[in-house]
């Protein structure tokens, strides 16, 4: 059985997974025809529903931080998920990746701590399944861009090794346990802040996740 998700409603086989409780739900109202409420326990909520298209689809949240999404992401694969992408902020270290930017990845640069425990190696990198991230390329056509980016543990992007045009705390923990599972992965990450301390205003950044969202859903789509 599942050891932190108990679902209320049926898990289908694509799913978005977000860190944010909160996005789960803004995402869910804006993706799906009557959503229905599939988790509330420990407070990782997931929705599932039908997309305009009748594409059948689920939204997770994940917690914060690497090891959570790595265990909801088991418990996902149980309930039946095989394809997923991670739609999740990230910090810019670049002038490639400005504010609001929406990046889709292409590697996942893993460093010190939890990664090893998922078999990744400090320094080593992880890719994304490729057909969904050429998806997700396709979808956001000009407005997005491909990136190699680092997972940290910790939000201190000063971290991050050299070369990486952004940080965030998840995607190498999604990847590596997603190819474990037999889950295909792919992440479209939104730009929140910078590595001067800049910082997306909330409606922006509402108005990138929904745009991210909606790209996401349409890569899944069969």
């Amino acid at each position: 059985m599942p050891t932190r998700l108990q679902p209320k409603a049926p898990i289908a086989a694509d799913a978005i997974l977000v860190g944010d409780p909160g996005r789960a739900l803004l995402l869910a109202q804006a993706l799906l025809g009557q959503p229905k409420m599939s988790n509330h326990a420990r407070g990782l909520w997931g929705y599932s529903g039908r997309t305009p298209a009748g594409h059948e689809l689920t939204i997770q949240s994940t917690g914060i931080g690497g090891p959570s999404a790595a265990t909801v992401l088991a418990d996902l694969a149980e309930l039946g998920v095989r394809r997923a992408v991670r739609v999740g902020s990230c910090t810019g270290l670049s002038t490639e990746a400005p504010l609001g930017q929406l990046l889709v990845v292409t590697e996942a640069v893993a460093t010190e701590g939890s990664a090893t425990a998922l078999g990744v190696r400090a320094g080593r990198s992880v890719e994304p399944d490729p057909m969904l991230s050429a998806r997700l390329s396709a979808e956001l056509g000009g407005e997005g861009r491909t990136a190699r980016i680092a997972s940290l543990d910790t939000t201190e992007a000063g971290t991050a090794p050299a070369g990486v045009m952004a940080a965030d705390m998840q995607t190498v923990a999604v990847i590596a346990r997603g190819r474990s599972l037999g889950i295909a992965l792919a992440a479209v990450l939104i730009v929140t802040a910078t590595a001067r301390g800049e910082r997306l205003r909330e409606e922006l950044l509402e108005t990138a996740a929904e745009r991210a969202g909606t790209v996401a859903s349409l890569a899944l789509s069969p």
